[in-house]
């Protein structure tokens, strides 16, 4: 099984049994698999963050509100390609989406810079997700809308609720910015900055916060070898792990590791923001 992330930031994850008050916003808690004294208030209200439940997209030749840096996901599905920028994500960190027979949902912490997009169905039941409002060493706690179970976005999995435990399908993404995206996807779709909601998306909410030395939520530190907030390339390959730090690595060369007995070969284009990998 090779599963493969790309965060922005590193944070640590450790998942043990604790307890504490039951309730959080609403949320049961009262099998909470991470210590409920580190499930922090993010500020907004349950939903306070809202999902885009109904997106609705735009050719390239229709999108006239982003930069050419500016970053998207990518999602490719039965030949359907379709970018989500940042810049919206920020506003509501997650898109319920379908392409054909795949539901999925889109998800960004713009606090610790993760995005990661997983099936929308568990156990064969279709459900959306939302924005929780609670936070777990920084990042986004999500929650279904089905059983209000509360899941860790880098955990995958999730950590309170009748669904305690169930594991997250995780589907591949690309990061890139939108110069390079268009370049490679010119019949792909763009998430509208028309979907309902009323947002200011050329207003960045967390300016200056990435190359900052703040953190809003402080988290635990397990590793002094590299600061707080260093962008990495993550890669979980049979549930052994490695981050290369996006700074050391020079653009377009490739470097050559070894996870397990799995030999990886890893590069970033520090103008597209492509980060690539090859396993054998």
């Amino acid at each position: 099984m090779l599963r493969v992330w790309i965060i922005s930031l590193i944070f640590s994850i450790c998942v043990v049994t604790g307890s504490s008050k039951p309730t959080r916003k609403g949320f049961d808690l009262g099998n909470a698999t991470i210590p409920i004294k580190d499930i922090k208030d993010g500020g907004p209200r349950k939903d306070g963050i809202p999902a885009i439940d109904n997106p609705s997209f735009l050719s390239i030749a229709e999108v006239d509100y982003l930069k050419a840096e500016d970053q998207v996901m990518s999602v490719t599905h039965d030949g359907i390609s379709r970018a989500y920028p940042i810049r919206i994500l920020d506003h509501h960190e997650i898109v319920n989406d379908k392409i054909g027979d795949l539901a999925f949902a889109v998800t960004y912490c713009p606090l610790c810079g993760s995005g990661m997009v997983f099936n929308r169905k568990i156990k064969g039941e279709e459900t959306t997700f939302r924005v929780s409002g609670l936070l777990y060493q920084s990042d986004v706690l999500l929650y279904d809308r089905a059983t209000e179970s509360l899941w860790s976005q880098l955990a995958t999995k999730s950590v309170a609720g009748p669904r305690v435990d169930e594991l997250l399908d995780w589907i591949p993404c690309e990061f890139m910015t939108w110069s390079s995206w268009k370049s490679r996807y010119e019949d792909g779709e763009v998430l509208s900055n028309k979907n309902g909601h009323r947002r200011n998306y050329d207003n960045t909410l967390y300016r200056g916060y990435e190359t900052s030395d703040r953190v809003y939520f402080p988290v635990p530190l397990y590793r002094e070898e590299l600061g707080i907030k260093t962008k990495v390339i993550g890669i979980v390959i049979d549930e052994q792990a490695s981050a290369y730090d996006l700074a050391s690595l020079i653009s377009g060369r490739q470097y050559t590791d070894n996870i397990g007995d799995r030999k990886l070969q890893v590069s970033y284009d520090r103008e597209s923001q492509i980060k690539r990998f090859i396993s054998n």
